[in-house]
């Protein structure tokens, strides 16, 4: 069947590719934006969170939504009021659209929503499956927080289900593009003590697990986004290098220095997160990309 899905927090490297993956299977996609149309393909809907307005026909229509919204988690130091914009970012842009789904009659029948491994935050050795409880810092918090501002949805008597997104790997964006730049120059080095677990998954095939999550209705709740197989920061880091013929030769970086220049937020790169992809492939969804090497073949290749 294929369906009308609206996009939340489409600008963004995912949602760019989902869009154009959508539009293949035969989907029709629309956008809600703070900005004018910045793709082509699809028609975009205006919204200002903050003073709480929203295009009223944006839901016209649509039977999935799929919400991707959120301010960059590493962009920006931790301040009270960056934490306050990057846990606001992800659930006050859903309930703006429960708010209008309140007011207007409307057919949507499931949210498709982002959560991240940040739900899980630093737990060492400990493989993550879903039935775990959180943690209790600020990146579980907000992850905690974001999946219950999407669970208001049962209100509407919606399928949710929500995808606790590792480290996406693309050449050109995110945590894959600034470790490799230094490696690139010969500046490459693994981060604290580099055992610290990277629950990670190639930009494809997190596509696709969205474009899962979208045609199978039987896809609902939580499931873990990340290939099968994680690997420690310091075996990335050594893949990365091979893969573009660099050499490692500088020490690690200490933790204390990144603690030093990050702040709180040194978490996202010191923290050791595995997470279980079992549940995912026992719904059905088959990975393109199991393994690092094969990733990163195809990302460089």
């Amino acid at each position: 069947m294929k369906k009308k899905v609206l996009i939340t927090g489409a600008s963004g490297t995912v949602g760019q590719v989902l869009t154009d993956l959508l539009i293949k299977k035969g989907h029709q996609v629309v956008h809600i934006s703070r900005t004018e149309k910045f793709n082509a393909k699809v028609k975009t809907y205006i919204w200002d969170v903050k003073k709480q307005e929203i295009d009223t026909n944006c839901l016209d229509g649509v039977d999935t939504i799929v919400h991707l919204a959120g301010a960059g988690i590493a962009e920006k130091k931790w301040t009270d009021e960056r934490k306050d914009v990057l846990i606001k970012s992800r659930t006050e842009t859903i309930r703006l659209i429960y708010q209008l789904m309140k007011k207007k009659k409307n057919q949507v029948k499931e949210v498709i929503s982002a959560s991240a491994a940040g739900y899980y935050s630093d737990r060492g050795n400990d493989l993550m499956t879903e039935d775990d409880l959180p943690a209790n810092d600020f990146l579980a918090n907000c992850c905690v927080l974001w999946e219950d501002a999407v669970d208001e949805g049962k209100a509407f008597d919606l399928r949710l289900t929500k995808f606790r997104t590792g480290v996406i790997l693309d050449k050109d964006s995110g945590a894959l593009q600034k470790i490799a730049a230094p490696i690139k120059f010969g500046f490459g080095a693994p981060l604290g003590d580099g055992k610290q677990w990277i629950s990670w998954i190639h930009l494809n095939d997190v596509a696709e697990m969205y474009l899962k999550g979208i045609e199978d209705e039987n896809i609902s709740g939580a499931y873990n986004m990340n290939a099968p197989y994680p690997v420690t920061n310091a075996s990335l880091t050594k893949n990365i290098a091979q893969q573009l013929n660099k050499s490692l030769w500088l020490p690690n970086v200490p933790a204390f220095a990144l603690k030093l220049a990050l702040g709180e937020m040194s978490a996202v790169v010191l923290g050791s997160t595995k997470m279980d992809a079992k549940k995912i492939e026992e719904a059905g969804f088959k990975f393109k990309f199991p393994e690092i090497k094969v990733a990163l073949k195809d990302i460089y290749g």
